[in-house]
């Protein structure tokens, strides 16, 4: 009975999305094996998952499934997990001193629901105010996949893009929104292929109404 309720608890947080912390869910050990020996690991766990579903593994086109999903589960889709992947941020002074907001909009980024291990897909649109310093526009997009590459929760992807630019610039004056499709809603469960999900996080100047108001205008969003 109880197992029986822990299960229907676990499902209910999945089905409903929810995220249990800001933070991704990370064991302190996460890194005591090499990428490497990770890859050998998975592949080995993934062949037992094939042959569990009845999968063929002589046949010419599955054998080398396995590798290859081990291969981009860590070098690929879930290399955001690791510290030593994250971008290395250099700011500029700002010798234009151009004071307005900046903009970058339509950061397309594909992340993996950690409920269900299945795709999202979408666009993120980042905004900052200068505090005296500024950042290679290639740069945040490399903070936004960064954070993408890992299991996620849309909410906590928001916070952490956010939370990563205004430790970057040293302000508070950051805002983002991700605007996203998840392969759990539409190719799963109820299956609805139209909807997307919005979140935001607006700090510093971006929590007055104006400035709001003209970063939505620039994204597109209605106000």
């Amino acid at each position: 009975m109880k197992d029986m309720k822990n299960t229907l608890e676990m499902d209910e947080i999945g089905e409903n999305h929810l995220m249990t912390s800001i933070e991704t869910p990370i064991r302190e050990d996460a890194f005591a094996l090499d990428d490497e020996l990770k890859i050998e690991l998975i592949e080995e766990k993934f062949r037992d998952i094939m042959n569990i579903l009845g999968l063929d593994l002589n046949d010419d086109s599955l054998k080398g499934t396995p590798h290859r999903v081990a291969k981009m589960y860590v070098k690929e889709i879930f290399s955001g997990l690791n510290p030593a992947n994250k971008p290395k941020i250099a700011l500029f002074e700002n010798k234009y001193q151009y004071k307005e907001m900046l903009v970058e909009k339509d950061i397309t980024f594909y992340s993996n629901c950690e409920h269900h291990f299945v795709p999202i897909i979408g666009k993120v649109h980042v905004a900052y105010i200068s505090n005296g310093s500024v950042i290679g526009l290639s740069k945040i997009n490399r903070i936004v996949q960064y954070y993408a590459k890992r299991p996620q929760v849309q909410e906590r992807l928001t916070i952490q893009i956010a939370n990563a630019l205004k430790d970057a610039l040293k302000t508070e004056d950051v805002a983002v929104i991700v605007d996203a499709h998840h392969l759990c809603v539409s190719s799963r469960g109820i299956q609805d292929i139209n909807s997307s999900t919005v979140t935001s996080s607006y700090n510093g100047k971006f929590l007055s109404e104006q400035l709001r108001n003209e970063f939505l205008s620039y994204t597109g969003f209605p106000k």
